[in-house]
């Protein structure tokens, strides 16, 4: 791994990343209750996957008034822009092509998407639509 690269998240980080991503600051006990709207989790396991997230670099703790808030160490895109990397390197055997080819060949991609896909690609190879 990169020197610069924090470990992978699981689907429950990557679930209270998206929570602090949204709200940028958030206390354990918010993270807490928007996943318990969502689903039955408790409130120890939440603290805990937020310390470990700290721990791993992926979140920065705060003391407000008394209050821990935690906030986004890294933004949502270059978490993106990572995990995307890995599916490519490990799935896909490097190849953005295939990635996309995958992508594409499931015909789940409307008529916009398709759009704008093909103008990112005419931007990032410089051509003219």
């Amino acid at each position: 791994m990169p020197k610069n690269e924090r470990p992978p998240l699981s689907d429950a980080q990557l679930e209270i990343m998206k929570v602090v991503w949204d709200r940028e600051q958030c206390s354990a006990s918010e993270v807490w209750k928007v996943l318990e709207a969502r689903r039955g989790v408790s409130r120890n396991t939440v603290h805990t996957l937020l310390v470990r997230l700290e721990e791993k670099g992926w979140l920065k703790r705060r003391v407000k008034d008394g209050s821990v808030l935690f906030s986004p160490a890294v933004s949502r895109s270059k978490t993106q822009q990572q995990c995307v990397r890995r599916m490519i390197d490990t799935v896909f055997d490097g190849s953005a092509e295939g990635l996309v080819l995958a992508l594409l060949n499931q015909s789940t991609v409307s008529k916009e998407e398709s759009d704008r896909i093909r103008e990112l690609i005419n931007n990032a190879t410089g051509e003219k639509s």
